[in-house]
């Protein structure tokens, strides 16, 4: 079982040192993905409900500090070479689909085919409302849009006329290195965002799944995966618990479950020249005893 990190473009991530020195000492230490969120405005007070709090009050300030995902991992891939670099997620329905699949695919080539587009519905209708944007209908905009962009990875020349998007003959170079087999994977644990991975993703990525939750989530995406004609091996199954505490037992709950990847959601310590200790630590506590896990 791999380990990614979910740590970049936020906090104590979102510092220019603090990403340089991440980036390499997780490639160094054996860190699968290097993930980065996304939110473009952030507010002190809103009604929409947090889904991943009892509260549902949203855990970070409206101040906090959140850098845009795609500059945050192409600054990163500058000073990696080899780990994989993943929106978790990118908010798809809030972006124009012409301009992000030209952003997917400039950050694919730069990195050398080493990208990954998490993607998510989004939950803040005040959000939404920020950029003039529907909040109604937004899972259909995905859908569409999603489309949209493996066309225009593919394609030498595309049309496309649908509800959201319409244009004709257009030209998006360059493609990225796997054109439209980009890894695609969608965040959400509910049912119908385990339908949209069974159906058009590459991946899965539920965000804070416990150890015990982690199974019957899975198996359900493996019966909407066999439900559809899809081989489950070809979709990634990728799970973050959202704690800082870890056991041998939890980990070998993951690996029953058949979690590909586990992401680590920590961010960097402030003290930019204990970043290298940090990573070694987790290296320690959660890359050496997941490898075990078969």
């Amino acid at each position: 079982m791999k380990v990614g990190l979910f740590a970049l473009g936020i906090g104590t991530g979102a510092r220019p040192g603090a990403i340089v020195k991440t980036a390499e000492a997780a490639e160094r230490c054996g860190v699968s993905t290097l993930w980065a969120a996304e939110h473009v405005v952030l507010f002190d007070r809103q009604d929409s409900r947090y889904p991943y709090a009892e509260s549902g009050e949203f855990p970070l300030p409206g101040g906090a500090d959140w850098l845009d995902p795609f500059i945050t991992l192409t600054f990163a891939a500058a000073v990696t070479k080899t780990i994989r670099l993943a929106t978790g997620i990118c908010l798809v329905p809030e972006h124009n689909p012409v301009v992000l699949a030209k952003e997917v695919a400039s950050l694919d080539r730069l990195s050398k085919g080493r990208f990954a587009l998490g993607v998510g519905i989004g939950w803040s209708a005040e959000e939404f409302a920020a950029l003039g944007i529907p909040f109604e209908r937004r899972a259909q905009r995905t859908r569409e849009y999603i489309e949209v962009m493996r066309r225009l990875w593919s394609e030498e020349v595309t049309t496309f006329h649908g509800e959201f998007v319409n244009f004709d003959a257009a030209r998006s170079f360059p493609k990225p290195a796997r054109g439209a087999k980009l890894p695609i994977i969608f965040g959400g644990e509910s049912a119908p965002a385990l339908k949209r991975s069974a159906d058009i993703g590459n991946g899965w990525f539920g965000f804070s799944v416990g150890p015990d939750e982690a199974a019957p989530l899975a198996d359900k995406l493996r019966a909407m995966l066999k439900a559809k004609g899809r081989d489950a091996s070809e979709v990634e199954i990728i799970v973050c618990p959202y704690t800082k505490q870890i056991t041998a037992d939890d980990l070998r709950k993951y690996g029953a479950a058949g979690v590909n990847e586990l992401v680590i959601p920590f961010y960097p310590p402030d003290n930019e020249p204990e970043i290298g200790r940090w990573i070694e630590q987790l290296a320690r506590d959660w890359i050496e005893p997941a490898a075990k896990i078969r």
